[in-house]
């Protein structure tokens, strides 16, 4: 069985892993922790369709050094492979990407690395016109630390495997993309097929963001670690394009935040024959009907921006479409409320309900003339801790005093590095 991964934001590895938990899937045990990614494999048949397999088996499989190719996963073990990786792609909230890894081996010098990937079956993934790019090399504690040498070696061993098997001097490249991701840990090496494309932030309802707009993926890790359930309510004060509360929208009626977009996996050979293509209608439908329209969900943002606010409501009708048109498709006509949009500023609002979440990504010093502006809004945004008694609150930011500037020691604080941004996540809890 080929091993899945899902690189996350450093710090929400935990998170993640909870959420591959419910959606079925079984995460593989590292030797070693690893930073900012998690290996999984498909589990519950129930969920992920993954059939009676022995999970000692796979487990063992997925650290054993194999070289795996499209046609190491045959009947129910297939079927389970190609529905798992479409699934993860559609459903999960908080992972980056998808990859599959075709190969892990050891590799101290250069020929162990060219023989390694030269051995996997990558004409049982792409069509004679592709076009691969070796996209990100990460190393670690490894013998081979040239990240430039290392992706050359490995896109010409791609591409000497695929030449000699299919008689070409040269491949035409004409087709589409194909993205391969190395890591390299303490000598040994994972070799990535990337089967989402676009980041799976992207979810395809935002055309247009504010300043210094919060990832998709990132907003929907901040629901998790607030603990937020869709019985309570939950305003971002500073909403911008509308990130938290659509995030937390799609979360409270199980929308699958995949429903608005495609996938590279689609255009590898496996997903391309008639089974894949009826296996991915059949999960989009699956999602559809799981999409819960019977719950109350309050879920509201403000800002003093009037510009952003256009953004955001018209970011919350895209993603609310997406769902209606998954749900048309699945022969249910219900409807999705949309998020409440007001212009107002923090110290303006009171509290609706007696309790509550207010989650917010308050603009940072990178985002205001400079870093003392941003002490001193975080300063007056103490008043929220009145105005909204009950309530718990989370608050995002790059800011290295914020509990200092807001006056309150969180109840809990947790790193995050989000791209090349590091961050905290501040959460205080009612008194």
């Amino acid at each position: 069985m080929i091993t899945l991964v899902a690189p996350c934001a450093i710090g929400a590895e935990k998170v993640l892993a909870n959420e591959l938990k419910q959606l079925g899937f079984r995460t593989v045990p590292a030797e070693r922790p690893t930073v900012g990614r998690v290996a999984f494999l498909p589990g519950d048949p129930d969920v992920t369709g993954a059939g009676a397999d022995s999970p000692g088996a796979d487990a063992a499989a997925a650290g054993s050094g194999a070289v795996h190719s499209a046609a190491d996963t045959s009947g129910a073990d297939a079927s389970a492979f190609f529905r798992a990786a479409y699934r993860a792609n559609l459903c999960l909230r908080t992972a980056d990407r998808v990859y599959a890894e075709l190969a892990n081996f050891q590799a101290t010098d250069f020929d162990m690395l060219f023989e390694g990937v030269r051995a996997v079956s990558w004409q049982d993934w792409f069509r004679k016109d592709v076009k691969v790019i070796v996209d990100k090399v990460r190393t670690h504690q490894s013998a081979l630390s040239s990240e430039h040498s290392i992706q050359g070696v490995v896109h010409k061993a791609i591409y000497e495997k695929l030449g000699s098997l299919w008689r070409m001097k040269m491949l035409p490249e004409t087709g589409d993309e194909a993205t391969v991701r190395v890591y390299i840990e303490r000598n040994r090496a994972s070799i990535l097929l990337d089967l989402s494309g676009m980041p799976l932030h992207r979810r395809g309802y935002r055309t247009a963001g504010g300043e210094a707009p919060i990832r998709e993926t990132l907003a929907a890790i901040l629901l998790q670690l607030a603990g937020w359930r869709r019985k309570n309510p939950l305003h971002d004060a500073f909403c911008g394009s509308g990130t938290i509360p659509i995030e937390a929208l799609l979360y409270a009626h199980d929308i699958a935040p995949g429903l608005g977009r495609s996938f590279a996996l689609e255009k590898l050979v496996p997903f391309t024959t008639a089974a894949a293509r009826d296996m991915i209608a059949n999960e989009r439908n699956l999602a559809a009907l799981r999409i819960r329209t019977d719950c109350l969900v309050r879920v509201t943002g403000s800002d003093i921006n009037p510009a952003v606010l256009v953004n955001a409501r018209a970011n919350a009708e895209r993603a609310c479409v997406i769902a209606g048109r998954a749900m048309q498709a699945a022969g249910s006509d219900a409807k999705i409320p949309r998020p409440d949009f007001a212009q107002a500023s923090f110290d303006e609002l009171a509290a609706p309900y007696d309790t509550g979440l207010i989650l917010s990504n308050p603009p940072w010093g990178e985002r205001l003339a400079d870093s003392e502006e941003a002490r001193k809004l975080y300063s007056s945004m103490h008043s929220l801790f009145n105005d909204f008694p009950g309530w718990n609150f989370g608050f995002i930011t790059s800011h290295d005093s914020f509990e200092d500037a807001i006056g309150r020691k969180a109840a809990k604080a947790r790193k995050l590095k989000s791209g090349n941004l590091d961050t905290v996540f501040y959460l205080y809890e009612k008194e």
